[in-house]
């Protein structure tokens, strides 16, 4: 199993959901950084379960602790960066069932296929919970680029169940650069949806879910400006690949759309060409009549704002009684077990943002490293 992504800036994350704790180790950090750790620990604080009606019930105060690669004063070394933060609220006994049974959609008989012995409690490598380490990834990536860039990023949850913000509406708000939202906007929504109407139809679908025992899928939009130009690799590496990558790595991703994406099948090519509308004088850089490419093209960042779609699929384990098969291949009826999230969506706003920050910090540095 691979348990890293980058090339120059390099997480590796380890541990499980009902372990000791979650950690990791990031490579490639430059030296002389003065990381701020409180907002490291926001973003985590962003990520951490049992925060409202909308979100699993297991509570954990989800606080970092560093083992190596800072100085006393927070500033990198330049050495590898451990970190953990530790689990306190774990219940291994209520994956007990694993012995004689899988769960529905879950990694439950796939690891066992793969690793000939019942996937480790609470789902292992599968939970969700590994995510912890790729926020701090993403917390440490917005440092290093925003030292010399003026990049900045927005992401919200566009669609859950049935509820959605309209599809083309959204995609004409990227493209013409508007409806750029705050982070406090973004959160002070339960789902992570800053437009009031659609937050409110959304928290009333999660909660209706969560009230029959079931859950709910969804998407989120994650949108980035300021990225500079020339960020990607021509082939295997484009920056679309690597971002889809590592959406896709996420626990119950199905879908990842950039730009235009699968609409813009439906487009002719004089539809759906970015004309050159003009250059900046003073950088000498070219700006665009449309953004259908999301920011990319050929696989390279050309400065205008990336903007990306990640569909997630309703959470596996669900309040309801749901008759299976056992590993004897007899029918039976599986309760109930363990405590999730009735939609993921909203959690995941802040996972795929992180991502996104990584992805670019990581190909940022190898473009400079490129540099004569």
């Amino acid at each position: 199993m691979s348990n890293s992504i980058g090339t120059i800036l390099k997480l590796s994350s380890f541990g499980e959901s009902h372990g000791p704790a979650i950690g990791g180790v990031i490579e490639g950090v430059p030296a002389r950084l003065h990381l701020d750790i409180d907002a490291i620990q926001s973003w985590l604080d962003r990520r951490k379960p049992g925060q409202s009606t909308v979100t699993t019930p297991r509570k954990e105060a989800d606080k970092i602790k560093f083992l190596s690669g800072l100085s006393p004063e927070n500033i990198t070394l330049g050495s590898p960066l451990a970190f953990v933060v530790e689990n306190k609220n774990t219940k291994p006994q209520d994956y007990s069932f694993a012995a004689k049974s899988w769960r529905p959609s879950h990694a439950d008989y796939a690891y066992e296929q793969k690793y000939q012995q019942p996937i480790a409690t609470g789902g292992g490598r599968a939970s969700a919970r590994e995510t912890i380490a790729r926020v701090v990834a993403g917390a440490i990536s917005k440092q290093i680029l925003v030292k010399n860039n003026s990049i900045n990023s927005c992401a919200y949850t566009c669609a859950i169940g049935a509820v959605s913000i309209k599809e083309d509406q959204l995609r004409q708000l990227a493209e013409q650069d508007l409806d750029w939202y705050s982070q406090k906007q973004v959160e002070s929504s339960l789902v992570k949806c800053p437009l009031p109407e659609a937050s409110g139809l959304m928290v009333e679908a999660v909660q209706q879910a969560k009230h029959d025992g079931d859950s709910l899928g969804g998407q989120v939009l994650v949108r980035m400006r300021g990225v500079p130009t020339g960020l990607g690799e021509p082939v295997f590496d484009k920056l679309e690949a690597l971002l889809g990558r590592a959406m896709l790595s996420l626990p119950a991703a199905k879908g990842f759309e950039i730009g235009s994406g699968f609409s813009g099948t439906k487009l002719k090519g004089s539809e759906h060409n970015d004309l050159v509308e003009g250059v900046y004088q003073e950088t000498k850089k070219a700006h665009f009549a449309s953004n259908r490419s999301g920011g990319v093209q050929a696989g390279v960042s050309n400065g205008a704002e990336i903007y990306f779609f990640v569909g997630f699929k309703p959470t596996s384990t669900i309040g309801k009684v749901q008759q299976t098969t056992d590993k004897s291949g007899s029918t039976i009826e599986l309760a109930p077990a363990g405590r999730h999230d009735p939609c993921v969506v909203p959690r995941a706003v802040v996972i795929c943002e992180a991502m996104a920050w990584h992805v670019l910090a990581d190909l940022y540095l190898r473009h400079k490293a490129a540099q004569p």
